[in-house]
């Protein structure tokens, strides 16, 4: 392929891996950086998506920088990330979506390179957000000599308890007897305002984005909202329970990402949205949750908190990568960057916080580092809003700099920035550490800015 636009000339391999693995590798055919960069894919994948703008399960971004880079479509074809109707009745598929494709790719596209430069790539880095975050865990744990750094950002590490558990709470809860939400998208935009003006503030900045969402304490309850839409609220701010009272999964919507609502819960004034309740959910508990798929007439309805989740048990086995274990990964010297945005309202990130600290207490060491970044959507997917989008982050740079020169982040610079020019900047501080305002100069000036652990 020749050079194009503002991606250098490079070699274009793309293949399947039996049964159904597509994936693409492109080399670079001058200038190589002598490194090697794959991507996870985002949701139940189903595409090979080489020519994706965004910096998140992506490679182009890499391929400029130098790299030999990889990518796959996580084992299948789908029409869509939300089509798993691939995964009915086919484990073989399931096992390659968990875990087999991303293991595979990299088996095959290493050797792609190696074969086409006559050398190994001296160092290795795989990237991935969402489920390719999960993806990029599951390297951590399963093949802990493959990548020398691993960015995991916003991972959906448990999908049974996630996909499964969560969102169909989210959806009972919103669905009323005739079958219809009760929380509308205008009440989105109501509840947001609302948590802004009691929390915002708490950081000495008024930014409209909440900082530190687990000391906010805003109560649904001083709405002027109907009780039955106030219900719904008490129950998104919740995690979910079984009938005993027993905690199913250790994280709830977290409050400052109201405004991200309509794609994720709500639904988008004239339709559109609501990927949570309507996509997502129900068609993974239609095709993948469970041993025996119980197919297109399954809603989120039908699931049963007290005996369901424990019937998701076996495919715990295959999807999650929350093993606090990466005693091997950290041995052979492997670097692992998570990054969560706190207004994520669709992977929830009080589980990524719980997985850290889990993290720290099983393995110890100080080869991971958690960055917490306030008011960032899903992957920095959505741009409206005050917090920043994808390109405000790099955590690539900052991984680059910790595997190679041994410069271990303690902070990541945010930026947000409106037609290309920069609005504020300041840092994403590792966990549990947190960006604290100085109280001097403009708060939009990141040099205003520190990063302190209570």
């Amino acid at each position: 392929m020749a050079a194009k636009d503002d991606l250098p000339g490079y070699c274009r391999i793309a293949g399947t891996i039996r049964p159904a693995i597509g994936f693409e590798v492109r080399l670079p055919t001058s200038d190589w950086n002598g490194k090697f960069y794959m991507a996870g894919c985002g949701g139940f994948c189903g595409k090979v998506d080489a020519d994706s703008p965004n910096l998140f399960n992506a490679i182009n971004h890499a391929l400029k920088r130098g790299y030999a880079v990889a990518t796959m479509d996580g084992g299948h074809w789908g029409s869509g990330s939300t089509d798993a109707r691939w995964a009915d009745a086919n484990p073989v598929a399931e096992a390659d979506w968990g875990y087999r494709a991303v293991e595979e790719t990299t088996r095959v596209a290493k050797a792609l390179t190696t074969a086409f430069y006559g050398e190994d790539p001296r160092h290795a880095y795989f990237q991935g957000c969402s489920t390719g975050g999960r993806m990029a865990n599951m390297a951590a744990m399963r093949m802990p000599d493959a990548f020398d750094g691993i960015i995991s950002g916003a991972p959906a590490l448990d999908y049974p308890g996630l996909v499964g558990t969560s969102f169909a709470w989210i959806a009972q809860a919103n669905t009323d007897r005739d079958g219809n939400p009760i929380l509308q998208p205008e009440d989105a935009r109501i509840v947001a305002d609302a948590v802004i003006a009691a929390c915002d503030a708490a950081d000495g900045v008024e930014d409209g984005i909440v900082s530190d969402p687990p000391a906010c304490r805003f109560d649904p309850a001083t709405l002027d909202l109907a009780p039955e839409k106030i219900a719904v609220l008490d129950a998104w701010y919740s995690e979910p329970v079984d009938s005993a009272g027993t905690l199913l999964y250790p994280a709830a919507v977290p409050v400052g990402s109201e405004a991200f609502w309509p794609l994720w819960l709500t639904g988008m004034p004239g339709g559109g949205g609501a990927l949570v309740p309507r996509a997502f959910g129900p068609n993974f508990l239609r095709y993948m949750a469970f041993p025996d798929d119980p197919g297109a007439d399954y809603s989120p309805q039908n699931f049963d908190f007290d005996t369901d989740p424990a019937r998701m048990a076996p495919q715990e086995d295959i999807y999650n990568s929350d093993d606090p274990d990466l005693g091997a990964f950290a041995e052979s010297g492997g670097k692992l960057l998570m990054y969560h945005g706190w207004a994520d309202a669709i992977v929830f990130p009080g589980k990524t916080v719980a997985y850290f600290e889990d993290l720290q207490q099983t393995t110890g060491g100080d080869f991971a580092r958690l960055f917490m970044v306030p008011g960032m959507d899903h992957c920095g997917i959505q741009t409206t809003g005050p917090g920043i989008a994808q390109d405000g982050i790099d955590p690539l740079t900052a991984l680059e700099r910790w595997v190679e020169d041994g410069a271990a982040p303690d902070s990541i610079e945010t930026t947000k920035t409106a037609e290309g020019t920069p609005v504020w900047t300041r840092p994403a501080c590792a966990w549990p550490a947190k960006a604290v305002f100085s109280g001097e100069g403009e708060w939009q000036d990141a040099a205003n800015w520190s990063c302190k652990t209570e």
